[in-house]
């Protein structure tokens, strides 16, 4: 199975995005455009992990979502990746708010992730939620400036979702199991999660 874990913005985010994102898509329509249904901000992308992993990555992972207190964050202006004006390939969507516990979360899960032996990335850890890539790199600057400011209200983010990657499914992301932020898990209680 190809995971990640992520938080995914509340339907009035995604509503925010739409309407900005709708301009960019007239401005540049070549961009191959998420779907919205894909929108989500990655905490830790896991890879490929094979089934027998999975019982102790769900409960390391739920161990550190539990010792995490929900936050609030807001989308809020554009990136690119790379950062190189003229040699971008992924555009997104900035993330304001309380990010030293977003990074502090991201950064918790990553090490859950380790202690179970799965490697994952070692870069600095940059919130964003993906809205378009390009097949080439190529100057994305016409394209931020056709999406206009975008201003997303504060929400709070109080779920984790290990989410399963099935690229060309007509359902790309599946939820595979939800933690609450700041609940610790009764060891003597069946895991608190959603499949």
């Amino acid at each position: 199975m190809r995971l990640f874990v992520a938080l995914v913005p509340p339907e009035e985010t995604l509503d925010a995005l739409r309407a900005a994102v709708g301009a960019g898509r007239r401005h540049t329509p070549d961009l191959r455009w998420a779907p919205p249904g894909g929108w989500h901000i990655t905490l830790v992308f896991l890879g490929e992990v094979d089934g027998e992993v999975l019982t102790d990555l769900s409960a390391a992972l739920g161990a550190e979502a539990g010792a995490h207190a929900p936050f609030e964050i807001a989308v809020r202006g554009w990136g690119r990746f790379p950062q190189d004006r003229t040699r971008s390939s992924v555009l997104w969507a900035g993330i304001t708010g309380d990010t030293d516990a977003l990074d502090s979360l991201a950064r918790g899960l990553r090490a859950a992730a380790r202690s179970v032996r799965i490697p994952v990335d070692a870069r600095p850890y940059v919130p964003h939620v993906t809205v378009a890539r390009s097949r080439r790199p190529r100057d994305l600057a016409d394209t931020v400036h056709a999406l206009g400011a975008l201003r997303g209200r504060p929400w709070p983010a109080r779920h984790v979702h290990l989410v399963e990657s099935r690229p060309g499914a007509d359902d790309p992301y599946r939820t595979v199991r939800t933690w609450t932020l700041g609940w610790e898990p009764d060891p003597r209680s069946p895991e608190r999660s959603t499949s």
